[in-house]
């Protein structure tokens, strides 16, 4: 069995195995989130010492695994996002890492120096937010409004969200709290009806709730305009019901500030801090982390059929008129 190249982070090389290897971590969780892992993941220094040897030791012997980041942050991504269920985390990484080589177009050479991405960046479609909720989860706020969708695809968008996830996902603090995201919907045009094909449509959804070490908390849509609710409905009834019950539809921003502490939001949403200057605070870190998130392209995975099945890129037949209509279901405040 060929051994894995091990990457350290941010250096690509390392040792030709994960056990032979001295891997320093310093646990940087403040102390309330050292509480709530301890609560919600059943994490302590013991576990999370044991979870990293034996997940290390997995990547080492995977047979199609060839290079890939073994630092503990990058780990623990998966970790937490599976409540340090080990062979949860190790499906989860192999599907993080086949679905980046089977849709290299929306995962991989995210730059933001890249013209189209910093242009879709830096009109605000999404930004996050750089105060927490109440619960310390980041808030990831996307403005439809502020995306083109007759100057740019839908290959781009993704893009622009993978990009935004990346920077954010080695910070531990949000590996435990999750996140939740808030779209202002207000702005959507006709134009986003026909962005995304079904196939392409049913595959980022997949990847996003299979294969993203995320723990989605709460995703709220507010200011629906009537003709979008048929595409939103759609990408709705995709969701597993996991998903689907952490959706609340607000009418208007008064209901999303009955959710959320309105101190946190853009200035332009009741907010104290404009959006002009989230978005220039956020792309120093994002010019910050570049390096680090363009070497993630160094990790490879052998992807055979079985792999690209089990990452959801099979041929997409036709949804159930049924199913659609879930979002009708859904409360609104």
């Amino acid at each position: 069995m060929l051994e894995t190249e091990v990457l350290q982070q941010p250096k690509l090389d390392g040792p030709s195995s994960a056990t032979d290897y001295e891997y320093p971590y310093s646990c940087s969780l403040s102390q309330d989130m050292k509480l709530v892992a301890k609560e919600e993941l059943h994490e302590d220094d013991n576990i999370r010492r044991q979870a990293l040897a034996q997940f290390r030791e997995w990547i080492a012997k995977h047979p199609r695994i060839k290079k890939c980041r073994t630092d503990a942050v990058f780990l623990l991504r998966f970790l937490r996002t599976k409540k340090f269920s080990v062979p949860a985390a190790c499906e989860m990484l192999e599907r993080y890492l086949t679905i980046r080589q089977l849709f290299p177009q929306w995962f991989q050479q995210l730059d933001i120096n890249d013209p189209a991405i910093n242009e879709i960046f830096e009109a605000g479609y999404l930004v996050p937010l750089p105060e927490r909720d109440s619960s310390g989860r980041q808030v990831i706020f996307s403005v439809a409004g502020r995306f083109d969708p007759y100057k740019f695809t839908s290959v781009q968008m993704a893009r622009v969200h993978s990009l935004i996830c990346e920077a954010l996902l080695d910070d531990e603090d949000s590996q435990v709290a999750g996140y939740v995201y808030v779209n202002d919907e207000s702005g959507m045009n006709m134009g986003f009806v026909s962005l995304w094909s079904l196939t392409d449509l049913r595959s980022i959804v997949k990847c996003i709730q299979n294969s993203t070490p995320m723990r989605h908390k709460e995703t709220h849509f507010v200011n629906i305009p009537h003709y979008a609710n048929r595409i939103i409905e759609l990408g709705v009834s995709m969701l597993s019901d996991k998903l689907k019950k952490r959706i609340i539809v607000h009418k208007n921003v008064d209901g999303l500030k009955s959710k959320l502490d309105p101190a946190i939001l853009p200035k332009e949403y009741g907010g104290t801090m404009p959006m002009a200057d989230m978005i220039r605070e956020f792309k120093v870190k994002l010019l910050q982390r570049r390096a680090t998130i363009l070497a993630l392209d160094d990790m490879h995975i052998e992807v055979n059929k079985d792999a690209a099945n089990f990452a959801g890129s099979n041929e997409i037949g036709d949804i159930d008129a049924g199913v659609v209509g879930s979002f009708r279901k859904l409360e609104v405040d």
